[in-house]
């Protein structure tokens, strides 16, 4: 339901918060993704270290040597951004971390996944027979206009 871009900006200011309680490395950022998702998520280093990566370019956290493992803490540039992250929320990250997995994770929003794919296959379908035919094409901008409206009046 998440696009990837979200789901990674969203898990970066996850650890951003987890960092912010002290240094930790890339093994106790995911356990502690999963804990604090009630069990909703399951972290995987393919999420975790491109995000920590990504932080690490971004100066939003610093990496610490010690011994062979590596730390990471939160930088200038973290504090910053969840402040300003602070300021725009007024509910706990946290539970609203939990509440987003969870979510995901229901019935309803797996037949809503479902349901959307299946129609973004007909609507790929909508759009390529329309470019033979001016007609299905304003049709079909029509019926999308449509959608559109309902979905803002609705405000689905």
């Amino acid at each position: 339901m998440i696009d990837i871009k979200r789901r990674r900006g969203f898990v970066q200011l996850a650890i951003l918060h987890l960092l912010e309680e002290g240094p930790k490395h890339g093994y106790q950022l995911m356990k502690e993704l999963e804990r604090r998702a009630g069990g909703f998520y399951s972290a995987s280093a393919g999420t975790v270290y491109p995000a920590l990566q990504e932080l690490l370019e971004q100066e939003m956290i610093e990496l610490l040597l010690e011994s062979e493992k590596k730390i990471y803490s939160l930088g200038d540039k973290g504090k910053s951004r969840l402040k300003e992250y602070s300021k725009q929320k007024t509910e706990d990250f946290w539970d609203n971390w939990q509440a987003r997995w969870e979510w995901q994770n229901s019935s309803e929003a797996i037949q809503l996944k479902e349901t959307l794919d299946l129609w973004e296959d007909e609507l790929r379908k909508a759009v390529k027979a329309s470019r033979k035919d001016k007609e299905n094409t304003i049709r079909l901008t029509a019926f999308m206009q449509s959608i559109t409206k309902q979905l803002q009046k609705e405000n689905l």
